[in-house]
């Protein structure tokens, strides 16, 4: 199936509702039944029916099966943010005794799910620089239950072979699980190339506008039933029909606004790299790039996320150097129409800082949906001012 007819037409049976052009937002939070068997065989099979919209909806259930059909999956859920789609895919997956193993540099609340929740539970992990195969072969345990990967992830970009952990999975009963905000299906198909579980935050690009908080986790038909009945159904995460619809209207200019997006990120990398006070420019697709090679291989191109470090003394100048930025604007996510930028610098202490520590010296920035030279010229007033 092509791109245009999922985005355009997949999944919404216009004529079961009159014909509109839109879906409809279905705003319900209940459905009624004619006779007490229809109800009986709801209560049996809620994966399948519209009960409750805590669980299924016709909204929803639209959006479930056009994102599915993007990342070429059987089945979909879709919360309320991308922490709850993390939470669910591996708490539906461990049990007590159980060992992950996650790449490094994971988002957040990956990290705080890993090192704050699960070991209360008796689950263990272990981290690994997940751009060499051999660690994961190097990590494995008798009860490792998955590998949690996030390729790239979002500000080193570390990636990884995901082909080749997929396939080292399954040699040993293990699930795999990957973040692919990043790329969306757009950019790069984990299932294609052999991973059970796929998530995004549905926040970023799908949504596209930042008036929106949602996730999606893709996966066999199975896996997806399983985990609607347990985390899903019992959390309470799924998302809510109105942010469904949004998510639905997010992804009829996808295409559109990623390909912007993309074309504008090459011109202000190319920016960059030529800037005397750019000390290095880290992007998956630049030449320079460690994974350069594997970016290419297992990536259809990138979006409109790097990270650059700047030539500075102290953590003074990264003050001055964002806090004049005009048009760029300082806040975290991104996705959406806007252009964002992030200093390291504020994740961190500011006694902890260190002018020798290059990562420390690094700015996220995000390139949407502006003009080439709107961004490029807000970037170059505040370097003429440092």
């Amino acid at each position: 199936m092509n791109i245009s007819t999922i985005i355009n037409e997949f999944a919404e049976e216009r004529i079961n509702y009159f014909n509109a052009v839109t879906p409809p937002i279905v705003q319900t939070s209940n459905f009624a039944f004619k006779s007490v068997e229809d109800l009986r065989n709801a209560f049996e099979k809620e994966y399948d029916v519209w009960l409750y919209s805590r669980g299924n909806n016709p909204t929803v259930d639209i959006l479930r099966k056009k994102l599915a059909a993007l990342d070429g999956a059987e089945d979909c859920l879709v919360f309320n943010s991308g922490a709850a789609a993390i939470f669910a895919s591996v708490l539906a997956n461990v049990k007590s005794g159980d060992h992950i193993v996650s790449v490094n540099g994971v988002y957040t609340w990956a990290r705080k799910m890993f090192e704050q929740i699960l070991p209360r539970f008796g689950v263990t992990h272990t981290y690994i620089d997940g751009t060499e195969i051999i660690n994961f072969k190097k990590a494995i345990q008798k009860n490792t239950t998955i590998f949690y990967l996030e390729s790239p992830n979002s500000w080193t970009f570390d990636l990884q072979d995901l082909k080749a952990v997929a396939t080292l999975a399954k040699a040993n009963n293990i699930l795999t699980i990957c973040d692919n905000s990043y790329c969306t299906a757009l950019y790069q198909k984990p299932i294609e190339l052999g991973i059970d579980l796929v998530l995004q935050s549905a926040t970023k690009y799908i949504g596209g506008h930042s008036d929106v908080v949602a996730g999606v986790l893709t996966g066999s038909k199975s896996m997806i039933e399983k985990i609607f009945y347990s985390e899903y159904m019992t959390i309470g995460s799924g998302i809510q029909p109105f942010n469904a619809w949004l998510l639905i209207r997010g992804l009829r200019t996808l295409t559109a606004r990623m390909e912007k997006i993309t074309t504008t990120t090459f011109q202000v990398v190319d920016y960059l790299l030529k800037h005397p006070k750019v000390e290095e420019v880290v992007f998956p697709f630049n030449a320079s790039f460690a994974q350069y090679e594997l970016a290419k291989q297992q990536m259809k191109t990138v979006g409109g996320l790097l990270t650059f470090i700047i030539k500075v003394n102290n953590a003074n100048q990264i003050e001055e150097f964002c806090n004049n930025l005009k048009h760029i604007l300082m806040a975290v996510s991104w996705g959406g129409y806007e252009s964002l930028i992030i200093p390291k610098y504020a994740t961190i202490a500011k006694n902890e800082f260190d002018s020798n520590n290059l990562w420390h010296k690094s700015l996220r920035l995000y390139v949407g949906l502006e003009e080439p030279d709107y961004i490029i010229n807000d970037l170059e007033q505040a370097f003429s001012r440092l």
